[in-house]
């Protein structure tokens, strides 16, 4: 135990005749304890106090004194106090052979007696084994008032709580509760109450819970925790949440709760009207599902059909494009298969001008490449080709649709282009920005019947985020006519979907909002001017990107022309329902030097590969009767897992499953495309074979 600081603990010095004082005072300064000295009894009476550590006096000077004072504060003295008094005597024996010394016993109580003359070392051990002893008394002092604090915090909270205490003795069954739990249970303050009565005060249905959760606490220790239902006396019914935990005292071998009790029946009437409440709103909310469902099942045909009209209308919009470009696309077909069909009939008739021969094949070959960009072109429009995002010059998009514009808006329209070149990039599909333009064009177009002019301009701006848009550097295409503008109201609708203002059957209404939703799926904006008379402006904001344009693989676009053929030789298996194709390809692998094996449909594939004959390579169209090209792919996979697959197809919109390692050959393709797929393909398949 920590030992007492007798500097802050005086020591009560009363020794009125000879030395005594003096020594005393002198052996206390030397063990470093505070003496004060009292000069007459009543002095040291006044001076006795909770704070004094102990007191030093002799008998002299307490014989034949009226001891009742003193008598009356050792009395008086707090539960925790057991004031220790040194008595310096004289040598007359032990105090019980002295009755003087037997009466200040019996009046001071906590009494030590030492004979004079003493050992300093005695009078100090004495001295400081008072003040140890006047120490513990200080600790239990400070541990009381704790206590008393926690009592008095303890009922503050339960009095703020509106909660009871209870006690519960698990071996005798003796019940102490406060004012506040007889109150729950219906009883006065002051009336008596025991088990029994909480017993009976409990439903019948919940007694056994109660003796059960006892029970249970008893065996493992575990928390009391119940809700319980309660008869008061006055026989209304009341609600009561119990808690407790089980005490064990390890001297007396016995068990008891010690707990806390709230009335909660205005929580339970809550729940119960919260549950009513929620009855009745199922019961509402399962009557209006079956009529719900009784409406949908009516209206279900109808849902259906207002989907297949609006898919159906967003497919007419897409070929809406396509069908604005027919007579153009069907002009520059029939000018690429006139020189096609005049090439190779001058090529039949005259095989042996080596010189002539080559012009022609080489005009013939020109021919179909540019119907073949046409047809990619048309592909985009139709939505059939692949869509992706990535760093794109406006300009450049605008400047390789000219002669597609100039198609689309007939002689009447002039046409105006104002295309700079140091246009900053922004991340878009220039698919998806030639169809918008093209869009845009067309509305241009019919809203001046009469002629006009049509100018289309891309510039980049600078926006602080003054107009709806994030503040930095936007791209801008401007497409601008002077045809015949529309009103207020027009204008507020013209991004709606469905909305036109075209005869039936020449507009879907899906133009404008399609753009709107690309300008949005971009993080742009699209802008609309316009005034009764006076024209349209509409202009499309791209943000600008720092990502820069990434460099296209040439060995797939290009190949100089008298190139070395790959020189990897395999054993092809050749699979296309159409005969001239098959033959056509055929004839270039084996110009490849390739030995081909050719089927004519996925079943004749399957049945080769299943005849273990040596194949170094799949190479099949998709689009073919009854199985296709990836159907096939799959089928050979499960047959020959590493063997090598080219799928050739025309478009790049493939089924889901289609992206299973298989390599695509976009149609047409020319001979050095396939030489380069081909060895592609066979290099990977060696180096993990």
């Amino acid at each position: 135990m920590k030992a007492p600081d007798f500097n802050r603990c005086p020591t009560l010095v009363f020794t009125p005749i000879g030395r005594d004082a003096v020594v005393a005072t002198a052996l206390l300064k030397e063990a470093g304890a505070l003496a004060l000295v009292c000069r007459d009894l009543e002095h040291f009476v006044a001076m006795l106090d909770e704070g004094i550590c102990c007191a030093i006096v002799t008998d002299e000077g307490l014989r034949n004194a009226d001891l009742k004072p003193l008598g009356n504060w050792v009395s008086a003295q707090p539960t925790w106090s057991d004031f220790p008094f040194i008595i310096l005597t004289q040598r007359r024996g032990a105090p019980d052979q002295d009755p003087e010394l037997s009466r200040l016993a019996a009046t001071l109580g906590n009494a030590t007696f030492i004979e004079r003359p003493f050992h300093p070392r005695t009078f100090v051990s004495a001295v400081g084994t008072a003040l140890r002893g006047r120490a513990r008394q200080f600790e239990a002092r400070l541990r009381i008032d704790e206590l008393r604090e926690s009592e008095a915090r303890l009922h503050t909270a339960l009095t703020a709580g509106k909660l009871g205490s209870w006690e519960l003795d698990l071996s005798t069954f003796a019940l102490v509760v406060s004012p506040a739990c007889r109150a729950i249970f219906g009883h006065a303050s002051g009336a008596p109450f025991t088990y029994s009565d909480l017993l009976a005060g409990i439903s019948r249905d919940d007694r056994p819970r109660m003796t059960d959760a006892i029970d249970c606490s008893l065996a493992t220790g575990c928390d009391f925790a119940l809700e319980l239902c309660t008869l008061w006396p006055d026989g209304t019914v009341h609600w009561a949440d119990m808690r407790a935990r089980l005490v064990r005292d390890g001297i007396r071998k016995t068990a008891r709760l010690v707990g806390v009790i709230s009335d909660i029946t205005m929580r339970k009437a809550a729940e119960d009207s919260l549950q009513q409440a929620n009855d009745m709103l199922e019961a509402r909310v399962a009557q209006r599902t079956a009529e719900l469902e009784r409406s949908h099942r009516l209206v279900l045909d109808e849902m259906r059909q207002r989907e297949r009209a609006e898919e159906l209308l967003r497919q007419v919009q897409k070929m809406e494009m396509i069908g604005q470009l027919t007579g153009g696309v069907a002009h520059d077909f029939n000018n690429l298969l006139m020189a096609i069909m005049a090439n190779l009939e001058l090529l039949r008739k005259q095989p042996q001008d080596a010189i002539r021969a080559a012009r022609l094949i080489d005009g013939a070959l020109r021919g179909a490449q540019r119907g073949a960009a046409l047809t990619q072109r048309l592909l985009a429009f139709a939505r059939q080709q692949d869509l992706k995002v990535e760093p794109t010059h406006l300009p450049t998009v605008v400047r390789g649709m000219t002669d597609l514009l100039e198609r689309s808006i007939g002689p009447r329209v002039a046409l105006e282009l104002k295309l700079p070149e140091g246009i900053p990039l922004t991340l878009a599909d220039g698919n998806q920005v030639e169809l918008a333009i093209l869009n845009l064009v067309v509305n241009a177009r019919d809203a001046m019947p009469e002629g006009g002019t049509l100018s289309i301009a891309v510039d980049d701006v600078q926006t602080w985020g003054d107009n709806g848009l994030p503040a930095g550097e936007y791209v801008r295409i401007i497409v601008a006519d002077t045809g015949k503008g529309m009103d207020a109201d027009t204008l507020a609708k013209a991004t709606e979907p469905f909305f036109t203002t075209k005869e039936l059957g020449k507009g879907t209404g899906l133009g404008l909002s399609m753009i709107h939703g690309l300008a949005l799926q971009l993080n742009g904006a699209l802008r609309l001017e316009s005034e009764a008379g006076r024209g349209t402006r509409v202009e499309l904001w791209l943000p600008v990107t720092s990502q820069r344009v990434t460099t296209p693989d040439l060995q797939h676009d290009a190949q100089p022309e008298g190139s070395v053929i790959d020189p990897i030789q395999a054993s092809i298996l050749l699979v296309d329902d159409d005969a001239l194709i098959a033959t056509s390809t055929a004839y270039l692998l084996q110009d490849m030097g390739h030995e081909v094996i050719e089927a004519d449909s996925g079943a004749a594939a399957l049945e080769i590969l299943k005849a273990g004959r040596r194949i170094d390579l799949l190479l099949t169209d998709y689009s073919m009767p009854r199985m296709t090209g990836l159907e096939l792919a799959l089928a050979a996979r499960e047959l020959r897992p590493t063997l090598p697959v080219i799928l050739a197809t025309g478009y790049a919109e493939l089924p889901q499953g289609a992206d299973v390692g298989i390599q695509r050959l976009r149609k047409p393709y020319q001979q050095h495309q396939l030489v380069a797929e081909i060895a592609k393909a066979l290099t990977k398949a060696r180096a993990f074979g």
